[in-house]
Formats: C-alpha cells, sequence, structure tokens
C-alpha cells in the first residue's frame, strides 16, 4: 500500500485544541457544539471550529504557521468566537483532560457517521471518551525522516504528559492519577503508544494490513501518541492532555517544535536517531501519569532513574538556542514557570481542597483560568 506523504520544507506548526462547554448554572458539560458551531460558521462549516464526538466539546484548530506566536494567535482568534457564542447560551469553555464531574454515559454523541460508526464498533471503549487534549502537529522535510523521528520522540513521551497532565478526577472522584485521561483513551485498540517501525515501507505496510482486516477503514483512526500524518506532512504529537490556557499551549508548542527540528537536523548530519525500549517507554509513561512532574523516570537498561522535574529543565536549557532560531525561546521557558506553579492537575487538587472537595469550585477555577490565558501569577 502507498501512502504519499506531503513533505512540509520547513518545521511548520499546527494546533488542534478540544474545549469542554459548560453550563454556566451547573458547571456540568452541556451539548451545545451544532448550535454554537452553527451560528459562527454561519450555516456553513466552520474553516477552524470542528465536531468532536461529543456534542459538549468543540475542536479548534489553526492553519499552517510558521511560529508558535502566530499559532496562539491564530487559536486566539478562534477561541473568541466560540467563548462569545456559547456565552450568549449561558454557556462556558474550559479545557482539561477529563471534566472534574460529568457523567460520561449522559452525553450526546454528536451527528455523524463517522462517530456513529466509532461507537458502534467500539461500544463501552468509546462510550467513555469523555476526554480533551491538544495535539500539535510539526512539519517534516520527508517520509524517510517522519518514522525515525516518532520513535525518537517517544522517549519524550513522559516529558509531555507530565507538564499537561490535567485529568485527576473521574467523575467527581480523584483517580490518584495526574493523567487518568491517558488511561482511558488507551482503552482504544489504536491508541496509545506507537509500535516501533524500521522506516516508512514498515509503516505502509502494517496500515495495509489493518486496512484490509478492517480494523481501521484510513490511517487517520490510528490515534498513536505520536504519529506520522501523511496529508499533512507532519509529525503529530497527540500526547497532551487537555490544556487550560493559552501560556500552556504554547509551551507545548514550542517544546513540540524545538525537538522536531532537533532531530530533524541531527537527520542532516548523518545521525542515527535513538530508538527507546518499548517496555521502557510503556513503564515511564505509565510513571507519568501517576506521578506527573514528580516521576521518577528510567534512564539506562540497568533501571537506573532520574527526577522527571530534573531532566525537564535541562530539556528547557538544551533547547534554547533551537527555541531562538524558531522564534520561540520565550515559550520554550515557559516551562519553568509551569514547573514552579505546578501543571494543571496540582491546581486542580488544590483548589478542591481549599473549597472542601467541592468540584464546581475546580471547574470555576478552570474557566476562570481560560479567560485570564494563564495560570494565577503568570501572565501571557
Amino acid at each position: 500500500m502507498d501512502i504519499p506523504f506531503s513533505p512540509s520544507p520547513v518545521s511548520s506548526l499546527g494546533v488542534e485544541w478540544e474545549l469542554e462547554l459548560v453550563d454556566l448554572a451547573t458547571g456540568e458539560l452541556t451539548g451545545a457544539a451544532s448550535e454554537i458551531l452553527a451560528e459562527i460558521g454561519g450555516g456553513a462549516e466552520h474553516p477552524k471550529a470542528k465536531h468532536e464526538l461529543f456534542e459538549s466539546c468543540i475542536e479548534i484548530i489553526t492553519g499552517v504557521c510558521g511560529t508558535v506566536d502566530e499559532a496562539v494567535q491564530d487559536l486566539r482568534a478562534t477561541l473568541a468566537e466560540v467563548t462569545a457564542a456559547a456565552a450568549r447560551r449561558g454557556i462556558g469553555v474550559m479545557s482539561s483532560g477529563t471534566h472534574p464531574m460529568s457523567e460520561w454515559s449522559a452525553q450526546q454523541v454528536s451527528p455523524s457517521p463517522r462517530y456513529e460508526k466509532l461507537i458502534e464498533q467500539m461500544q463501552w471503549l468509546a462510550r467513555r471518551l469523555q476526554i480533551f487534549g491538544v495535539h500539535v502537529h510539526v512539519g517534516v522535510r520527508s517520509p524517510e525522516k517522519a518514522i525515525p523521528i516518532v520513535n525518537a520522540l517517544t522517549a519524550y513521551i513522559p516529558h509531555f504528559l507530565a507538564l499537561s497532565a490535567s485529568s485527576p478526577y473521574w467523575v467527581g472522584d480523584d483517580t490518584g492519577l495526574a493523567s487518568a485521561r491517558s488511561k482511558v483513551f488507551e482503552g482504544l485498540p489504536t491508541a496509545g503508544i506507537p509500535y516501533q517501525l524500521s522506516g516508512w515501507d514498515d509503516f505502509e505496510e502494517f496500515m495495509s494490513t489493518l486496512i484490509c482486516a478492517k480494523t481501521i477503514s484510513s490511517v487517520r483512526e490510528v490515534w498513536w501518541d505520536v504519529r506520522p500524518h501523511p496529508q499533512f506532512g507532519t509529525v503529530e504529537l497527540r500526547i497532551c492532555d487537555g490544556l487550560p490556557t493559552m501560556y500552556e499551549i504554547s509551551w507545548a508548542a514550542a517544546l513540540s517544535q524545538c525537538l522536531v527540528e532537533m532531530l530533524n537536523g541531527q537527520l542532516d548530519r548523518g545521525y542515527t536517531l535513538p530508538v527507546p525500549k518499548g517496555w521502557t517507554v510503556r513503564e515511564n509513561k505509565w510513571r507519568a501519569a501517576r506521578y506527573g512532574i514528580d516521576a521518577e523516570v528510567i534512564v539506562a537498561d540497568n533501571g537506573s532513574t532520574r527526577p522527571l522535574r530534573e531532566m525537564l529543565m535541562e530539556l528547557v536549557d538544551e533547547l534554547v538556542p533551537i527555541g531562538e532560531r524558531l522564534d520561540c525561546a520565550k515559550e520554550l521557558l515557559r516551562i519553568k514557570d509551569v514547573l514552579e506553579v505546578g501543571p494543571s492537575y496540582l491546581r486542580q487538587r488544590a483548589c478542591a481542597a481549599a473549597a472542601g472537595g467541592d468540584m464546581r469550585a475546580v471547574v470555576s477555577g478552570l474557566l476562570e483560568e481560560m479567560r485570564q490565558e494563564a495560570p494565577a501569577g503568570l501572565a501571557l
């Protein structure tokens, strides 16, 4: 099976952000996506706001951007449209990996044959997908580079997941995890950690097998944490939980763009990119999902570990020169600020503790963070 790849001459950038629609009177998710999308689209399909699986979610997307700031401005314009239309209906907009208290079984599926097919095929595994994420696309120069870059990026899954973790709660209960979303999503058979493939030919053969076996109908239905996107000519990082603020969107975009640019450059210089062992990738992802930025991750075959927080600080320093070339050093350095104030899972738990465990207070905090565009004490 030949899968055409549309190469990107530079490390271009695209961001997809899944937003929750929340009834301001109750704090619960509410199904208003079709109504809002019809309004802002003027009766046609909006170019940068889309349905997701449930009517309580709208995904906003950027065009092809050159810089992180351009992507932020693009998202901000569409977010303003969605927010205004939602406000006219008594609805707020927020983002987190899971909603703190809403019941997944009460959610209305969006009117699309694609989603009807997913529910029919996956049943309970799809019905419970009351989860929200952020996806970042970074342009890659050739299909021959895509698979080595995907393989190498799996080493950074815990970095992205711990920093973005924003799903400690599931239907009102504290799961004890930093990211419950990542574990819920792994229930789908084509989601989770990517297989370590030998190259583009191997990828094409694998996709052909899945399509011929009717496991999937297109490559779009392979929802790996990191995957090649042939149509866009990108590597897509799908690891992050829903990020509550534009501030955090900016670091996720910057880290993605810098890492792909670094790996692109290493391939250009003739280096062979590292391929982390699968069991190490799986264990480190689990540790990040459980402990967030306080995880100790495996760094060698002898089982030695290092604090993920420490590794994140070092990674930022290593990537700053690349960030300066890509005009995103400022956004990259925001990772250190998030480490200081705490990712969303910690902020949500602090909010709940201050409110005596009231999940409505957590929702209010997430709504306010979205309005302010940054966690308390930080400014975009």
